[in-house]
């Protein structure tokens, strides 16, 4: 029987992905003036930030339940032999913790096995499209939890930011630092590493310019046979010419087979703000090189 890969919103990955590989995604909730609404399905990033920007207060998000994670299992479980669920990371989010306790809950029904991506967006969901993959190829649930253990620890998951409102308002920077870097024309560039995220380079220039450079710097780092085949240009509503710069670049450098682009969801939105656009890749394994 297949193996059923599962994961949250927050995944952040193409439709079509999501469509040919049958993965099943459940959405977050997000609290808007009270109201708890559905990732993706009751509530959008537009919708987000119209309201922000019409006066309302920054929309909170919290964790897919335990509850809402043992029905999915339990109806999963009845039409395939294992499931994998793949979800945000642990540091940001309580999605694994109440999945782990789901699981337990389904052991009766099928086996199920839950690894904490430590990333969140697109990273997150370039490792739920691995386990897609190794699913499809055959490979046991334990060999697919093992890959993706070692897989989550190559992922290149960034972001830049264009405003700092939001940030400011959900309380994670200061007024004085949004001022800064406003009077500075300071985009910064927010990393994910060791599940958390952290602030990297500090940009300067419009957007567009910076996208270019931020991207030829997130590859400057890696040679061209540590990068995989697929790259992610993830982003919500932004304005077409900083995503255009971050494409271009990409194709210019020419090592990426395929270059996705994912429209993120209301995590993203909620914490980041419009015009938010990241670049995230899996860089390649050693063996995998060896037998290329």
């Amino acid at each position: 029987m297949r193996t059923a890969i599962v994961t949250d919103s927050t995944c952040d990955l193409p439709g079509e992905l999501l469509e040919q590989y049958d993965i099943t995604v459940l959405p977050l909730h997000i609290t808007r003036s009270g109201q708890s609404l559905l990732d993706g399905m009751e509530i959008t990033p537009e919708d987000i930030f119209a309201h922000v920007a019409g006066g309302g207060e920054i929309c909170a998000t919290s964790a897919v339940n335990v509850f809402e994670f043992a029905a999915c299992f339990q109806k999963l479980g009845q039409n395939c032999g294992a499931i994998i669920c793949v979800t945000i990371g642990a540091e940001f989010s309580t999605c694994y913790q109440n999945a782990c306790l789901a699981a337990e809950d389904a052991a009766g029904t099928c086996a199920v096995r839950v690894v904490d991506s430590r990333n969140l967006s697109s990273g997150q969901g370039l490792l739920v499209l691995e386990a897609a993959r190794l699913a499809e190829a055959g490979c046991s649930p334990d060999e697919i939890v093992s890959r993706l253990e070692a897989a989550r620890e190559r992922v290149d998951a960034s972001f830049i930011l264009d405003r700092l409102d939001y940030m400011r308002k959900g309380g994670r920077c200061s007024a004085v630092t949004v001022l800064g870097a406003n009077l500075l024309q300071l985009k910064p560039c927010i990393e994910v590493r060791n599940g958390q995220m952290v602030v990297g380079k500090k940009y300067r220039g419009s957007l567009e310019k910076v996208m270019a450079q931020y991207v030829r710097d997130r590859l400057a780092a890696w040679k061209p046979e540590d990068t995989g085949d697929v790259v992610i240009v993830v982003h919500p509503p932004a304005d077409e010419a900083p995503l255009a710069a971050a494409r271009r670049a990409l194709e210019e450098d020419g090592r990426f087979v395929q270059i996705w682009e994912a429209y993120s969801g209301c995590t993203v939105a909620c914490h980041c703000g419009p015009n938010t656009i990241g670049v995230m890749f899996l860089r390649s394994a050693a063996e995998e090189r060896e037998v290329q």
